[in-house]
Order: C-alpha cells, then structure tokens, then sequence
C-alpha cells in the first residue's frame, strides 16, 4: 500500500519578497561610529562604573539644596552644640558622625561637614567643567588654524602657546587675585572668583589640546578628501569647519574627559591655597585647608574632602580612558 503524497503548501511571492527583503536589510545594516564606539565602551566595565560615578556626582550637585533640605543641614549653619567648648572638637566619636549629620560637624563652629561636601561639589564640577570648555574651545579653534593656515599665523600662536605652558600658573592665580576688585564686569563675590578660577584654569589650559590639534591638522591637511574638497573649489573656511574640524571631535572629547580631573584638582590647589572661592562658600580644596589646622584632633574633618576629590578624580579619569579605548580602538594598549 503506497502512502499518500503530501504536497508542499504553496508561499505567497508576497511573503517570499518579504523574507528576502528582511534578509537583506539584516545583512547590509550599518552600524555608526558612535554606536561602534558605544559597543566598546559597554565592553569596558571600569569605564562603565567611573561613567556611573561621574553621573552621580552630576546630579549631586545639580539637586545639592533638594539633597541637603533632606538629609542635611544649611552649609553655613552653625552648631556650637556638638562641638565640645574645651577643645573645640566634635563631640562623640569619627568627628560627631550621627543619623543628623551623616559625615559629623566642622570643628570649632560646627557646620555640617555633608552639606558643604556635596554644596563643594557644584564648585569644583562646575569651575572644572567651565574651564575645561574655555579650553578646549580655544585650542581647538587657534591649534586648527595655526596647522591648517601655517606660515607666521602658526608661529604666533606656536609662540604663544610655549610662553603660557613655560609660565607658573599657581604664581599667576595668586597675583591675579590679589589685584582683581571686590566687582568686575557685573560680578561680585562668589560669582567673580569662579570666573576668575575659570579664565585662569581655561587659559593655561588650551594650549595642551591646542598642540594636539595643530598636530593632527598637519596630518589631516594633506588626506585625500581635503584634497578632493579643493578640487570642487572649496574654501578654507568650509574646508576647516566642514572637513577637518568634525574629524578631531574624538581626540577632542577624549582628551576634555581626562582635562576635567585635572581641573578639578587645580581648582582644589588654588582653594586649598586661599585664591579659590570665597568664605563662607563651600569647597573642597578650602576644607583641606581648614582640616589641617584641627588634623590631630579631628582627622575625619580631612579624610572626608579628600576622598570625595580623590573617588571623582578617579571616577573622572576611568571613564575618560574608556572613551578613548573606545574612540580610538587601535591606541588601545
């Protein structure tokens, strides 16, 4: 006995053209460099918990008076309650460490150590990122033209860029500051030290990228498409802000996330100095400061400040390695 045939159920040319047609787009889906450079950053799990941090810190101190209407006190309140009237210290013990005040209290006046550590963070973030943008704003745009145009306008700025980075920064901070009036430009107090901090800070640093810039646009000059762009009759102009400059934005971003830190770090040196912001504003350079007077007998007053510069320093600069692990595959080490 024959068993029966089964014929095949006929597919549809429309279903057919379908599945070929998902075939192809599968096979042929590009990826950009920024999703490219997005897959090896998730790779890089360091780089992934400095980014985490980092965004922490960010939203620290955007919401500072939400998180210390919370958890504690007015930075500049004082509490002579918790410290003892013989020696000036917190009372209790790990400096005056409480549920109230979650990180203790400032010696001899009491402030809460929590809230001037998370109100110092809008200092240092916000002078590091400020000044980390004036710097790269002006070495970008002066290191492209000096490699691009050359000639004396590279000169010029090649001179000058050695004569800031052959100048003493701190000893130029001080004297600026000793000679800058109680209001400038509209700003006054707190507001005119932090833009001080920032053209300080922003003008000795540019000419770092600024080199960096000038080199790659020697090199990027003579590649095919610029050659190609003269061709059609292109200008300078569109040639370096349409051809060159787009494609120094991934050495540019790398080396502003490894700039931030070191900003942060100079901006605490010139508080921990006295040319920083002004008191009673919180910062965590002039808390090193103070804590050194009180370190024997209230070392957490210390520990405190310089952990949270050295877990943003640090977070700061993991994730900018893995930006450029990430951007640049082939200077991976």
């Amino acid at each position: 006995m024959t068993a029966p045939i089964h014929e095949p159920t006929p597919v549809s040319d429309a279903a057919n053209a379908e599945a070929a047609a998902e075939v192809a787009r599968t096979a042929v889906e590009g990826r950009s460099l920024g999703r490219i450079a997005w897959t090896r950053l998730k790779r890089d799990k360091l780089a992934l918990a400095g980014g985490c941090v980092v965004l922490f810190l960010v939203l620290v101190a955007i919401f500072a008076p939400l998180i210390v209407s919370l958890l504690g006190h007015p930075p500049n309140e004082y509490h002579e309650d918790k410290i003892d009237p013989l020696t000036s210290t917190p009372l209790g013990a790990w400096g005056g460490i409480s549920p109230d005040f979650l990180f203790g209290v400032e010696p001899v006046n009491g402030r809460d150590v929590f809230s001037r550590v998370v109100y110092g963070a809008r200092i240092s973030l916000l002078v590091a990122f400020l000044a980390a943008i004036v710097a790269v704003a002006l070495g970008t745009l002066l290191g492209a033209m000096a490699g691009y145009f050359g000639g004396w306008l590279d000169a010029v700025i090649s001179r000058v860029m050695d004569m800031l980075l052959s100048f003493p920064q701190l000893l130029f901070a001080i004297a600026l500051i000793s000679v800058v009036p109680n209001e400038l430009f509209g700003l006054s107090g707190t507001g005119l030290r932090i833009g001080v901090l920032v053209t300080v800070i922003g003008l000795f640093g540019w000419p770092y990228i600024g080199r960096i810039v000038r080199g790659l646009t020697l090199s990027l000059r003579e590649r095919e498409y610029i050659e190609a762009a003269r061709s059609l009759g292109a200008g300078r102009r569109y040639i370096l802000f349409k051809e060159l400059l787009p494609n120094l934005i991934a050495p540019i971003t790398v080396y502003m996330t490894l700039m931030i830190p070191t900003n942060i770090l100079t901006e605490a040196a010139l508080s921990f100095l006295g040319v920083g912001v002004k008191p009673p504003t919180a910062s965590w350079g002039k808390m090193l400061s103070d804590a050194i007077k009180t370190y024997e007998a209230d070392p957490m007053f210390m520990i405190i400040p310089g952990a949270a510069i050295f877990v943003t320093v640090l977070a700061f600069n993991l994730f900018g390695d893995g930006v450029r692990d990430a951007l640049d595959p082939k200077g991976t080490r």
